[in-house]
């Protein structure tokens, strides 16, 4: 998964990383100085946190939550026809890639539901 663990570094790499204690809350810090970190709780990356700090950051109004093109564009990756198909390889679109608004649905889908897999808090209502 080549193209989607860069898109995925892109995101992390903007986030210092909380970790979700055995409570389920969170605290900010570093994976090596929390309690929660020592007992083996996971480092968590609120994408949402990360992604609407970039969105207001940039001169354009990028609408992440909808948006593939604008996903990829926020966090300085090619948004291209073609980088979209090669993402779609990667993460094993099934579906006709000649159907960019049907690819460009999944991808979004499929990227806030990886990112989530892998150690992203992502809300509920995107992963819908």
């Amino acid at each position: 998964m080549g193209l989607f663990n860069n898109l995925m570094s892109k995101i992390f790499g903007h986030a210092a990383p909380t970790v979700a204690s055995a409570a389920g809350t969170q605290t900010a810090g570093t994976a090596a100085s929390t309690p929660a970190a020592a007992a083996g709780s996971t480092p968590v990356v609120d994408v949402a946190a990360v992604l609407n700090e970039l969105a207001a950051k940039n001169p354009e109004k990028l609408d992440w939550k909808r948006s593939i093109v604008d996903l990829m564009k926020l966090i300085g990756m090619d948004s291209s026809l073609a980088a979209r198909k090669e993402l779609a390889v990667d993460l094993h679109y099934t579906g006709d890639q000649s159907d960019s608004a049907s690819m460009n649905i999944w991808l979004h889908k499929e990227v806030l539901k990886k990112l989530s897999e892998n150690g992203g808090k992502v809300p509920q209502e995107l992963l819908g």
